[in-house]
């Protein structure tokens, strides 16, 4: 899955929400949960007699045979419904089950929010909580109806279980597929929870990468300047050359002081000399 993008992962969240959505929906509204089939069994010919079967489902039994047969019934919550049941096992059957059915209600509620969470994170993808939020109510709605499911199957099976047995009788009874459609869409709602996380990583850890660091920004690196000799002031070079002819005079009595006409006979330099003269006293000592 790392190599998934985030294409791919809203693609598919979208479409595994879109599914799972929709199979549970079916799977409510439909009265094709539990099939039951009961009758006895003749002793001339071994042959079997149906005195009743049904199909229900949590808000309508049907009968199918019987002396109810055609006849379709809404299932009473508060009261009971006026039908003849055969034994009275399958009447505690059909009131077990009714404790299942808030939680595939509440696990639709949670789908359709989930849903309607991650289309709006798709739309804009730069708001990467929603995607996460959304994971998490598909994940609950996935956990709800698995939880009505067990309760639903642990009901029917402590009634099957309590049945007495009677050679010449025989109860037969199946699941159907609106709750192969609820089982189908936990599976689909826990795959579109996951990659709805995991698309709220990629975002995420796609956000950090691209976000500037906080706090003010540092100061561009200085230059390393080369060291400069300091250039004196004009006048103190003006001063320099109009002295320059007297220290060279005095530098010559010291370096002939036998020559007494020595300072007749030097004269100062010409102008055009005075910029090496400079130069030459600046290497000099003071």
């Amino acid at each position: 899955m790392s190599s998934c993008s985030s294409r791919a992962l809203t693609i598919l969240s979208t479409v595994f929400g879109a599914c799972g959505l929709l199979l549970v929906g079916v799977a409510v509204s439909t009265d094709y949960w539990l099939i039951m089939v009961e009758g006895v069994i003749l002793q001339q010919n071994q042959s079997m007699e149906v005195k009743m079967a049904l199909h229900s489902g949590l808000w309508r039994v049907c009968f199918v045979a019987g002396s109810e047969n055609g006849k379709c019934v809404a299932s009473e919550y508060f009261t009971e419904p006026d039908i003849e049941i055969t034994t009275e096992n399958t009447a505690n059957i059909l009131k077990m089950v009714r404790t299942a059915t808030p939680f595939p209600m509440v696990s639709l509620l949670f789908v359709f929010t989930a849903f309607v969470i991650s289309n709006i994170g798709h739309i804009r993808p730069q708001r990467t909580i929603l995607a996460f939020v959304s994971g998490i109510f598909f994940i609950l709605s996935g956990l709800s109806l698995v939880v009505g499911l067990v309760l639903y199957i642990s009901s029917i099976n402590d009634e099957v279980m309590n049945r007495p047995r009677e050679p010449e009788q025989f109860f037969n009874y199946h699941y159907g597929w609106s709750f192969a459609f609820a089982a189908s869409s936990f599976l689909l709602k826990e795959g579109a929870g996951v990659m709805s996380v995991y698309l709220f990583m990629k975002r995420y850890a796609e956000e950090e990468m691209y976000r500037p660091p906080p706090g003010p920004l540092p100061p561009p690196p200085v230059r390393e300047q080369r060291l400069q000799r300091p250039v004196p002031p004009p006048g103190v070079l003006l001063a320099s050359a109009q002295t320059a002819p007297q220290r060279l005079l005095r530098l010559q009595r010291r370096l002939h002081p036998a020559h007494p006409d020595a300072s007749a006979q030097t004269q100062p330099p010409a102008a055009a000399d005075q910029p090496a003269l400079r130069l030459l006293l600046h290497q000099l000592p003071g």
